[in-house]
């Protein structure tokens, strides 16, 4: 009988004490809760811990000033290592933990195999960085939104700056075999072939984590080159870059937004001088984004690495929707991207109806004294 009893006053204790966390706000149940998925670990952590920084900054913000619908927000932050196969495991422990949206992933190869998890849970998922095109032109992740322009849009620029600005017509077109460098490459071959001024005497992939590129770089030169445009990740241009310049071949490389990092940078050394590499577009003269990069600098001790801003306009433009809607209900979430405007680091940004943000794009940059300056 009093075993009994005392079971009763347990059960009673534990309801009454759920009960004062709820309200409190301390418990999990009444927080909303913001995925943030990227690598954040290996060669390609550069480019995913500034999103986590965004997000915390964000956040930070946010809950001071009394949360998203009267509820503080809460950070899930999993790793995905930019690799596809480890991106489903990070989706599913996301879904698992009952986010309520996603910031990322990072990669697009990441991105996409993690997208149909999200889709059949109805979460919405927005990038800072995934830029291949059929993200959003396929139709078939209507869950997902990203805060900068896609590859074609990148092809296009570099096809230009090539042909209109370097004046050269001789191209080697490499890809690291990707998701995002492959699908870049495509863009840019299709771009040159369809130009009677270019001709590209070279389209190959490379492999990445390779530890000698000595074969590509001497088809470059066999071929009689006047410039390299490559799709990928920092780790493989630095590679290339080097060894090219080792073999006295100064012909210009043009790369992009996964080579525009500090990362290459430091790799490359003295080699990555002069290096072009197209980007998201300089909006430092923007107020909100020099208070952001300004906030990162004062909780962090140092300026933010690549995508910051973009995670910061996707984490704003995430939970403004929920707030804007009401509710954290997967269409009233997508309505709200689509129709409302939302103040950013990147400027006043809504979603069409594919999930592209209005009003952003890309710029040229170059390696010039080992920094990268934005090109007028």
């Amino acid at each position: 009988m009093m075993k009994r009893h005392f079971g009763k006053v347990l059960i009673v204790a534990v309801a009454a004490l759920f009960m004062t966390l709820t309200v409190s706000g301390v418990g999990l149940a009444d927080t909303i809760k913001l995925g943030v998925a990227g690598p954040h670990s290996g060669d390609l952590a550069s480019y995913g811990i500034p999103t986590i920084k965004a997000a915390e900054l964000v956040v930070k913000d946010i809950n001071a000033k009394g949360g998203v619908l009267g509820k503080q927000v809460e950070l899930i932050v999993e790793d995905d290592v930019c690799k596809p196969e480890v991106a489903t495991n990070t989706a599913t422990k996301l879904v698992g933990e009952g986010v309520n949206v996603v910031l990322g992933h990072i990669c697009s190869g990441a991105t996409k195999a993690a997208l149909g998890i999200y889709k059949d849970s109805k979460i919405v998922v927005m990038s800072p960085s995934a830029t291949n095109p059929a993200l959003t032109q396929s139709g078939d992740y209507p869950n997902f939104y990203r805060t900068i322009a896609s590859d074609d849009a990148q092809a296009r620029l570099e096809v230009d700056f090539v042909l209109d600005i370097l004046k050269v017509s001789k191209i080697a077109v490499l890809h690291d075999k990707g998701d995002y460098g492959k699908g870049l490459a495509e863009f840019v071959k299709g771009f040159l072939e369809a130009d009677s001024r270019a001709e590209v005497v070279l389209y190959e992939g490379v492999t990445p984590g390779a530890v000698d590129y000595s074969a590509v770089v001497q088809k470059i030169k066999r071929k009689g080159a006047d410039a390299v445009i490559f799709g990928g990740y920092h780790p493989e241009a630095s590679k290339i870059v080097t060894l090219m310049r080792k073999k006295k071949i100064g012909i210009p490389f043009i790369s992009d937004d996964g080579v525009k990092d500090d990362t290459f940078i430091k790799v490359a050394g003295k080699y990555a001088e002069g290096v072009y590499a197209t980007g998201p577009m300089d909006v430092s003269s923007n107020p909100m984004a020099a208070a952001a990069n300004a906030a990162h600098k004062a909780a962090y001790g140092e300026d933010p690495g690549a995508f910051f801003l973009n995670a910061y306009a996707a984490a704003l433009a995430l939970l403004n929707a929920i707030e804007q809607s009401g509710s954290t209900d997967y269409d009233a979430i997508s309505k709200s991207l689509q129709t409302n405007l939302v103040d950013t680091p990147l400027g006043k940004i809504k979603f069409d109806n594919r999930g592209d943000a209005t009003g952003v794009g890309f710029s040229m940059y170059r390696v010039q004294d080992g920094v990268y300056i934005e090109l007028k």
